[in-house]
């Protein structure tokens, strides 16, 4: 009989649908429960599941589901010894160089219960909490969330004492949860100090801060320019793109993403530049910065028959702006006297996710810039669609969903990072999609696998991608997938390889029909999307995602 395993939750997260997808990977029948109180909790404790693992859970659970017949476990992001809510918090702002994960049985007092399974691992505090959470600590969790379930098939195992398991970490420890006293800083601080500040409460809860009498959540910061700047310190002296230049103490800080506080509107974030318009504040009283120096998003390099466009969108989302810039970019690329062009994402978890719901939502009309969108996202799909020279490799180096997955899709070859979750559909923002997804995901997986894909509105992994036709290779986690990745984009440079899918691809191109074709399903997706996003439906389902209200449940 398969085992039937419970993941109960505040928020059906990145590493909950990880998890989800792994298990059932594995054979298990998993169902996942969000809930909010504790009678949710004992609701969804009773549904008679073998085991209740506990991936991101923000309420403490109730002593009688912990003392019950089933065992509970929850995912810590910490070594043993570390206890408290905000662990990720306090080791980027300690700056510790390794960090961890344990996977605990539930007990009363928080943290302290046995141990089932823990991982240690190198930590980049110059990374954002994000992107931590979502890689190396998402990572780990997994593989210790599978060998707790499988342990608990062993009716011989019995969870370690703490104090009986090794310390990794000595000074590890019980620690409050932070609050924005101790995010605190003054713009006096040295610039980097002050993007260190916002990178350990990054993407939530932000570091509060005041801008032009605005009170404001930070996100998205990186250091700017250096030495002394001629301007006070928290003054706003620069803009370009979506984000604004900030002067400190010493150098600047760029601010990609704001949260306006106190506000209606201040449940969610958005580009820093349509955040402050909504609080009153018009960009055009900012000057445009041209320094060289600051920090892009979309990255060109040549090595000697590749070329590789990365890029590093914040949370995946790419801005009207950002989708121009990098249709000139792949434009650019493709002149380029190379034999591939690889597209790949950064050093986070996400690849991309289409259009940037965010910029949306704090435009003057949203449904006109939701149409700005996603003819820009066209742009981009379309310069690789065409792109006649160069064979070109989308690399899914982390989560894609729906017009990021699309834009994979326009490249001759589609490879993705085990780890990365596909969700290869628009419904759940009541969207009917563009991105020319209706040529080029029959065209992958068959027209009956892509309505499936489509309609039913599921993460799938990238096993079943590959199964599926999607994907035609997986590369590892880790470190490793960038050797990996650099190694196929060389291969693909050969002789053998390049001339037989470049044939094909100058082949198809030199078909008047084939421009047609494409031309002919850019008009209908439009068509369709015209409406789409002007309709209530999608307004709706875009607030909610924003102000994190989405809930579901699902058993496979």
């Amino acid at each position: 009989m398969r085992r039937q395993i419970l993941l109960m939750c505040s928020a059906e997260n990145g590493l909950t649908v990880r998890a989800a997808l792994a298990l059932r990977h594995r054979g298990y029948l998993v169902r996942t429960a969000v809930v909010e109180t504790e009678s949710d909790m004992d609701l969804a404790a009773a549904s008679g599941a073998d085991m209740i693992v506990c991936t991101y859970l923000t309420r403490r659970i109730p002593r009688r589901i912990c003392a019950g017949a089933v065992p509970v476990v929850v995912v810590h992001p910490g070594p043993i010894g570390d206890r408290g809510p905000s662990s990720l918090d306090w080791a980027i702002t300690d700056r510790e160089p390794y960090w961890g994960v344990a996977v605990l049985s539930a007990v009363e007092d928080l943290d302290a219960g046995p141990v089932w399974a823990w991982r240690t691992f190198p930590f980049d505090t110059r990374c954002r909490k994000s992107t931590l959470y979502g890689t190396v600590v998402a990572d780990a969790a997994i593989e210790c969330v599978l060998a707790a379930v499988s342990r608990a098939l062993d009716t011989d195992f019995v969870p370690f004492d703490q104090a009986e398991v090794p310390r990794a970490f000595p000074h590890a420890r019980s620690r409050s949860a932070m609050r924005q006293a101790d995010r605190a800083f003054d713009w006096s601080d040295d610039a980097e100090a002050i993007a260190h500040r916002v990178r350990a409460a990054d993407g939530a809860p932000g570091v509060l801060s005041v801008l032009a009498d605005r009170p404001v959540y930070l996100y998205d910061a990186k250091p700017g320019r250096r030495g002394p700047i001629d301007a006070e310190p928290g003054t706003m002296v620069g803009r370009r793109d979506h984000a604004i230049e900030i002067a400190c103490g010493s150098g600047t800080i760029w601010v990609g993403h704001l949260r306006a506080a106190g506000a209606a509107e201040s449940k969610c974030k958005g580009p820093a530049l349509g955040v402050l318009a909504r609080t009153g504040i018009r960009p055009a009283t900012i000057p445009v910065t041209t320094d060289p120096a600051l920090p892009g998003d979309i990255h060109y390099r040549a090595d000697g028959p590749v070329g590789v466009i990365t890029i590093d969108p914040y949370n995946g989302a790419l801005t009207t702006g950002q989708c121009h810039r990098l249709a000139a970019a792949i434009e650019f690329a493709a002149a380029r006297d190379t034999k591939v062009l690889v597209l790949r994402g950064g050093v986070g978890p996400f690849f991309s996710t289409g259009i940037h719901l965010g910029a949306i939502e704090f435009a003057a009309d949203a449904a006109a810039e939701g149409w700005a969108n996603i003819r820009a996202m066209n742009s981009v799909c379309r310069a690789l669609l065409l792109c006649a020279d160069q064979l070109t490799v989308a690399a899914i180096t982390g989560n894609a969903g729906a017009g990021g997955v699309m834009l994979a899709l326009a490249a001759d070859v589609v490879v993705a990072r085990e780890s990365a979750t596909i969700n290869a559909h628009y419904k759940s923002l009541g969207l009917s999609g563009s991105e020319f997804h209706t040529l080029t995901l029959p065209r992958r997986v068959g027209s009956d696998a892509a309505e499936r894909l489509l309609n039913d509105a599921q993460p799938i992994d990238t096993a079943t991608a590959l199964s599926l036709g999607l994907l035609d290779e997986i590369g590892h986690i880790g470190r490793g997938f960038d050797d990996w990745l650099d190694d196929l984009a060389r291969s693909y440079a050969e002789p053998s390889a390049w001339t037989r899918i470049m044939a094909a691809k100058r082949t198809r191109l030199a078909d008047d029909g084939e421009c047609a074709l494409i031309d002919a399903h850019e008009r209908r997706e439009l068509a369709c999307m015209r409406t789409d996003l002007n309709g209530v439906d999608f307004h709706t389902r875009r607030r909610a995602f924003l102000d994190k209200r989405i809930r579901a449940a699902r058993t496979a």
